[in-house]
């Protein structure tokens, strides 16, 4: 019973995420550039729209790096080697 009634809620928290696709994410993008001032086709716009991939980027980069982080401490705990503790970052 459980069982059954943690998988039915687990299904419906899924089906309500939903992703961007990569058309929809740009036009998200370039509406956040064009109220900040940028006008398309200028260099400015240009470097608003790297900026904000880069960003994505090197959030995306944090997290699996925090999440492998985790999952070490949950598995093993600190690395250990020749009787010393050495925390990975």
């Amino acid at each position: 019973m459980r069982i059954a009634l943690l998988i039915t809620l687990l299904v419906a928290g899924l089906s309500a995420c939903q992703t961007m696709t990569p058309e929809e994410r740009r036009a998200a993008d370039e509406r956040q550039c064009l109220s900040y001032g940028f006008r398309r086709g200028s260099d400015g716009f240009a470097t608003c729209l790297q900026r904000i991939d880069l960003d994505r980027r090197a959030e995306s980069r944090a997290q699996s790096a925090e999440m492998m982080n985790r999952m070490a401490w949950d598995l093993n705990g600190p690395y250990v080697y020749r009787d010393r503790w050495r925390y990975r970052y």
